[in-house]
């Protein structure tokens, strides 16, 4: 597994800072350079949610395999009470 530093933070954090990082970036008030440096941030936790998303989605499929076979069931949200 990955470890997590300041340029790869869990996906909680990541997408925390990636919130706060568009608020500022949409008050509009940094410089040109200071708005580029935010969006390549942006762009690199945006990447790191991504893998941290299809981390999840492979544990899940690894935890629904049974006997070498996948068994999904469809999801159907009018099930729910």
């Amino acid at each position: 597994m990955a470890k997590r530093s300041a340029k790869n933070p869990d996906f909680e954090a990541a997408l925390a800072e990636l919130e706060a990082l568009v608020e500022k970036m949409e008050q509009g008030e940094l410089s040109l350079q200071d708005s580029l440096a935010q969006f390549e941030r942006g762009v690199q936790l945006t990447r790191s949610c991504q893998q941290a998303l299809k981390d999840a989605e492979q544990k899940v499929q690894i935890l629904l395999e049974k006997d070498g076979k996948t068994e999904l069931e469809p999801f159907d949200d009018d099930a729910t009470p």
